[in-house]
Order: C-alpha cells, then sequence, then structure tokens
C-alpha cells in the first residue's frame, strides 16, 4: 500500500499544535486543571491569549485518534495481530510506564510543587518520593496509554468482523452519513461524569475518558480508513473548512471565559459540532492539499512521536522557573517557552533515541534508527 503522506502530515502538524496549546494551557487563568495559573483573576484579567485552548481542545486528540485507528487498520493488513499488538505494547506501553521511572518522574517533581507549591515531599521516604513523581508525570503520557487499552479493544473487535462486512459496509457511507457520525461524537462526550466527586477517580476518568476516544479510534479503522471516503472529504474540504470555523467562532464567542475541559462544556452540542466538523476538515484539507512530503516532513514523521513524550518537561521545568523566580513580562515568557518547546523536546528525543536500553525505556524503541 502506498503511503498516506497526508496522514502523517496532519499527525505531526496536530503534535505540534498540542505542544502550543500546552504553552497556554499551563498559563490559563480559565479554571483549567494543571498548569501553574494566570498572570491574574479572570474575568478581571481577561487573558485573550487563552482563546488557542478553545480553537484546539475539541478536536486535537480526538483526531489523532482516528488517525491512529486508520494506521491501525494499514498495519493489520500488513502483519499478523499479534505482530502489531507486541509492536504497540513496545511503543506506547512501555513509555507510558517504564519510561515514568526512567524519564517521567521529573516531570512529576514539577507537577506536585506545581500542585502544592513547597512542602509537599516534607517527611516522604526518598523511595516513597520517586514513586510519587513518578506517578505524578504521566501527564500527556494518557494518551499513549489509552492507545495501548484501544488497541486491546480492537483485537476483540476484529474478532467479531473477522470477516470484515462490517468494514466493507462502512466504506459505502456517503459524505451525509459522515457528517452525521458526529451524533456519535456528542454521545461519546456524555459519557463524562458530570459532577466529579472531589479525591475520587471522578477526575481521572474524566481525562483519559476512553469510552469517548473509542469511538473515533473504531471510526478511524472502520470508516476513514477507506480510500473512498478520503475522497469524498478531500472534494468537500473548503466547504468544511468553512463551517467548522463558522462553528469554532460561534463557540469561542459565545463561551469565552468558562473552563473548556469541563464534562459540561465539552458535552455541550456546539462544542460536539465544532469538534467533529474540524476533524472532518482536518483530515480533507490534508488530503486535498498535503498528501505528499519532504526532507523537513519527514524527519517531522519520523520524530514527533518523541517530541510529544519529551515536551511536557520542558513546559513544567522552564514555565515553572520562569513564572517563580523571574520577573520576566508574561508576553516574554509567552515567546520563551514557545521557542523551547518547539526546539528542546526534539534535542531531547535526538540525544535519547541513540542511548541503548533508555531509548527503549522512554520511547519505545528497539534500537537506533
Amino acid at each position: 500500500m502506498e503511503r498516506k503522506h497526508w496522514m502523517d502530515n496532519l499527525r505531526w502538524v496536530t503534535v505540534l499544535l498540542v505542544l502550543l496549546y500546552h504553552v497556554f494551557y499551563f498559563y490559563n487563568n480559565k479554571g483549567v486543571f494543571g498548569g501553574i495559573g494566570g498572570f491574574g483573576e479572570y474575568p478581571e484579567c481577561k487573558q485573550y491569549q487563552d482563546v488557542v485552548m478553545y480553537i484546539l481542545y475539541p478536536w486535537f486528540m480526538p483526531i489523532l485518534f482516528i488517525l491512529a485507528g486508520i494506521g491501525s487498520r494499514y498495519a493489520l493488513e500488513k502483519q499478523s495481530a499479534k505482530e502489531w499488538f507486541k509492536a504497540r505494547t513496545r511503543k506506547l506501553l512501555v513509555p507510558g510506564t517504564i519510561g515514568l521511572f526512567v524519564f517521567h518522574w521529573m516531570v512529576g517533581y514539577f507537577n506536585t510543587v506545581v500542585a502544592s507549591r513547597q512542602g509537599v515531599f516534607d517527611g516522604i521516604p526518598a523511595v516513597a518520593k520517586y514513586v510519587i513523581m513518578a506517578v505524578s508525570g504521566i501527564g500527556p503520557l494518557w494518551f499513549i496509554q489509552v492507545l495501548w487499552l484501544l488497541c486491546l479493544v480492537l483485537l476483540l473487535v476484529r474478532v467479531i468482523d473477522g470477516k470484515d462486512k462490517f468494514w466493507n459496509w462502512c466504506g459505502k457511507a456517503n459524505l451525509v452519513v459522515v457528517i452525521l457520525l458526529g451524533v456519535l461524537f456528542w454521545a461519546g462526550e456524555q459519557t463524562m461524569i458530570k459532577n466529579p466527586r472531589p479525591e475520587s477517580l471522578d477526575g481521572l476518568l474524566n481525562l483519559y475518558k476512553p469510552l469517548f476516544y473509542l469511538i473515533p479510534f473504531l471510526m478511524g479503522y472502520f470508516v476513514f480508513s477507506h480510500d473512498e471516503v478520503q475522497e469524498k472529504l478531500a472534494k468537500a474540504w473548503i466547504p468544511l473548512l468553512a463551517c467548522a470555523v463558522v462553528a469554532g467562532t460561534v463557540l469561542v464567542v459565545t463561551t469565552f471565559g468558562q473552563d473548556n475541559t469541563s464534562p459540561q462544556y465539552l458535552g455541550s452540542w456546539l462544542n460536539c459540532l465544532y469538534g467533529w466538523l474540524m476533524c472532518l476538515a482536518m483530515m480533507a484539507w490534508f488530503k486535498a492539499r498535503f498528501d505528499r512530503t519532504g526532507a523537513f516532513a519527514g524527519y517531522m514523521t519520523r520524530s514527533s512521536f518523541g517530541a510529544y513524550i519529551c515536551h511536557y518537561l520542558v513546559i513544567a521545568a522552564l514555565g515553572y522557573m520562569m513564572k517563580m523566580y523571574t520577573n520576566l513580562a508574561p508576553w516574554m515568557m509567552y515567546v520563551i517557552l514557545f521557542v523551547a518547546v518547539m526546539t528542546i523536546p526534539f534535542a531531547l528525543y535526538e540525544i535519547i533515541r541513540r542511548i541503548p536500553f533508555i531509548r527503549w525505556c522512554v520511547l519505545g524503541m528497539k534500537k537506533k534508527s
């Protein structure tokens, strides 16, 4: 099968947008959990730059799961389920578990310090501190943990559809049907716990949202892996993108200032409409206009996963240090953090991938490539 360069390009561009999102997320003042907080209280301090979160959050993680579903279909056409799942386990589960104790404990240190400011480790034995920091360092790695779980679910689903009858049927979907699949997108958001209980696992479930992300993942596998569906989307990329922009504009104008990660916000029909239209529009746009590659795109395709794995240490460490220990103007903090997160994680990836065993623990790589 000819490589789908549009998928590669959309994946690494989305990863860069995740990195951008975390720059603004870290300093947001809209009540979004995590980060260190803004430069004043809302609504007195508007922080209009936080609009980036409202534009990106509804769709950029769902589209990564869609692409993962498509990629899973293509991979399983070339290798056995056992080989595929073994590779997925090394690539996803190893960094999401063992990698916590090798690399991401450093992220956990800043996460715990940011959450409680000081005294969090007083009186705690060194080994216990290390375990706490490792577990607290999960951060964006929730994505690969959930993705590994969904890969396991897919193996069971493939047994049910062993002769590809459902997959073949999904390939007949026209553009109207594809758009109406947004109802499933909305239904998935309703699986969140609307009023999470304090000091419970409710908040963790709302972060991981496995039932919600299962929907775009399976739609990627069953629907969007068909060339015919991709072509139909590509032909409609302009109206799809226009509709998504309109929906997003209405969403931002009417909801700016709210916690855009709350269950009520994410489950709203307008957020789901915008999120789904953007998923479709981005796939359509990249299929129509960016189905090609080059030296830079090729490098980003190879390295973006590693940059994603490494990037939050830069956000947490540098973002915290600038806010707590400097008198830099806020705009300078944003600029410095943006430049840093777009460069340092790639350097960390290049270093780690050259270190035997460590590259397996942190990046899920067997050998330097």
